[in-house]
């Protein structure tokens, strides 16, 4: 590991939570230099839905190279591009009845939002946006302006000029928020200007796997319908199916005005897209750029997911199987530990929080202790107080069921340590 730490900056996150040096994946497995195995509860922060080296998507884009395929078109034409845009059209916007335009923005999530939120403000001709209490847009200047946790903004001295912050679902517990959110709007005198979008996650990732109800969702969608106010959801880390639908709003049966796809939508290649309805497609030729909007082996991967994967339920019922197996374990976990511990268990699909409330310092203790039983799994939350499961949705049932059970096993160690060391202390 000597060799990033004397030459990588000091910037690197991840590598400091599993210091080992990874050399190749399969499926759900990383394996390190040492031929160690490692049950990925991570997937790359949601990126990987379809696996590691996916066996349709690799060989997809083996074919796809060797036939001297466009790799970098700009926004171009290509052939890779007609057919994921036919493909889309057919497996995921018509069978749902969603009209939306398609554009392919730069090539990681932040680059969407950035879009969403300048395209909103172009058409509505108002500056303000209203986002939510522990949301997570990204780390670029306006995707961060609209990102609650203030530990990716302070030494950054990003300004929150034209963003305005309301409480998220269940923030005040069972206080409906969007009355207050309601009155904020409606009030002249308020300080709030009206905002041109509301942008959101319906599963906060980052925030701690906090999940807005259906009923909640389609108040606030009524709200901005009422003050013609664009919705914009942010479904880059928990759409792609990992809600158990393509899209996570689709529980609520609403319709956004806006839409930022990245992450699985590129079959685990950089992509990210914004979905948007007809009537707001306002932009002038060429006035938002970037070099490398529109990644054509996404292109690809993305297609080849979409046909294996989407032209039935089969995969969104897989994942409604595995979500039971998901939050059954880890409510007995919960349950075991009642007389010790506080735990919130809580999600939907294979995205889901493990969050120990009467200690909030333990979830990466706990994700250390993960790691020592070969099982790669992240925190999240305002303070890193939740541990955050995201396998991939193709993981299998047996190798679910190992995993949870590495979990249990390591937390059950890391109590017992805890224990012993107050022993020893007094």
């Amino acid at each position: 590991m000597r060799i990033f730490e004397n030459f990588e900056s000091e910037v690197r996150g991840y590598i400091r939570s599993f210091p080992t040096i990874f050399k190749k994946a399969k499926g759900s497995i990383l394996t390190d230099e040492q031929g160690i195995e490692y049950i990925d509860f991570f997937a790359g922060a949601g990126t990987l839905n379809y696996g590691h080296n996916n066996e349709h998507i690799s060989q997809a884009l083996i074919e796809y190279i060797q036939n001297d395929g466009i790799v970098h078109g700009l926004d171009m034409a290509t052939t890779a591009k007609k057919e994921f845009i036919q493909t889309f059209q057919e497996l995921i916007l018509n069978p749902r009845n969603l009209e939306y335009k398609l554009q392919f923005t730069g090539p990681t999530g932040t680059n969407a939002v950035e879009t969403a939120l300048k395209l909103a403000r172009l058409v509505k001709k108002r500056s303000n946006i209203i986002a939510f209490t522990n949301g997570y847009h990204g780390l670029s200047q306006g995707s961060l302006a609209v990102t609650g946790n203030n530990q990716y903004r302070d030494e950054s001295y990003i300004s929150r000029t034209n963003a305005t912050f309301m409480p998220y679902d269940g923030y005040f517990g069972d206080f409906n928020t969007l009355k207050y959110l309601r009155k904020f709007i409606e009030d002249s005198s308020s300080g709030v200007d009206l905002p041109a979008a509301i942008i959101l996650e319906t599963i906060q990732g980052e925030g701690g796997i906090n999940v807005a109800s259906n009923e909640w969702l389609q108040e606030l969608d009524s709200i901005c319908k009422e003050f013609d106010i664009l919705l914009i959801i942010d479904d880059i880390q928990v759409g792609n199916g990992r809600s158990g639908e393509f899209f996570s709003f689709e529980f609520a049966g609403i319709k956004p005005d806006m839409v930022t796809l990245s992450k699985s939508i590129g079959g685990g290649l950089p992509m990210a897209l914004l979905l948007f309805k007809p009537d707001l497609d306002q932009w002038k030729p060429g006035e938002h750029t970037g070099t490398f909007r529109g990644n054509n082996l996404a292109f690809v991967a993305s297609k080849v997911s979409l046909e294996h994967y989407w032209k039935n339920d089969d995969l969104s019922n897989a994942v409604k199987y595995k979500e039971n197996i998901l939050k059954t374990k880890l409510e007995e976990i919960a349950n075991k530990h009642r007389d010790i511990c506080t735990i919130d268990v809580r999600g939907r699909g294979l995205a889901y929080g493990f969050e120990i409330k009467n200690d909030t310092n333990i979830a990466g203790e706990l994700s250390s202790y993960c790691f020592n039983e070969q099982l790669i799994i992240e925190t999240c939350g305002s303070v890193g107080q939740v541990v955050k499961f995201l396998p991939p949705l193709l993981i299998s049932e047996d190798l679910l069921i190992e995993g949870l059970n590495r979990f249990e096993k390591a937390f059950d160690k890391l109590l017992k340590d805890k224990a012993n060391r107050l022993n020893k202390e007094y």
